[in-house]
């Protein structure tokens, strides 16, 4: 089984629009039995909330769905479950690395990394809030991208 964990800041937008992203393509290709897919936060800002009704209905106009994710903390059993733990900025992947035992880092990166546009990897997803529904548009746009990538290098 292959296992990967989706983080950014509150667990409400960017992280859990990847698990969804992530999910679906998963489900296209009849691969969901070999996949755990979750999503977490690095802050306790949102526990228990839904993702943000933007990502939401930008997801669902893509046709993913996410109203059944809640939002929840990355916690220490993580570094242990998942093989991949990919941040959606630079601001996470550090808080990652102060809480992951050391064995844990080498699992960890930015979701961008697996982009397949060169001017976008390496760099961060950026928060949808700081870009109006334009933003949410965005951050799906490079969500998708990385995650069929990441799918593709990963099969």
């Amino acid at each position: 089984m292959k296992k990967v964990l989706f983080v950014c800041m509150g667990n409400i937008c960017r992280s859990p629009t990847a698990e969804a992203v992530f999910t679906k393509l998963v489900t296209e290709t009849g691969k969901s039995r070999e996949w755990v897919i979750d999503s977490a936060g690095t802050h306790t800002y949102h526990i228990g909330h839904s993702p943000d009704t933007r990502s939401q209905k930008t997801a669902k106009q893509r046709g993913y769905e996410m109203s059944h994710l809640r939002a929840r903390q990355v916690c220490a059993e993580d570094f242990q479950r998942f093989d991949w733990i990919l941040a959606a900025d630079q601001s996470n992947l550090n808080n990652l690395k102060r809480i992951a035992p050391q064995d844990g880092h080498a699992k960890l990166g930015l979701i961008q990394d697996f982009s397949s546009q060169p001017d976008w990897i390496g760099e961060d997803v950026p928060d949808p809030y700081y870009g109006g529904q334009d933003g949410f548009s965005d951050v799906l746009n490079r969500l998708e991208n990385a995650c069929i990538e990441f799918l593709r290098q990963n099969r």
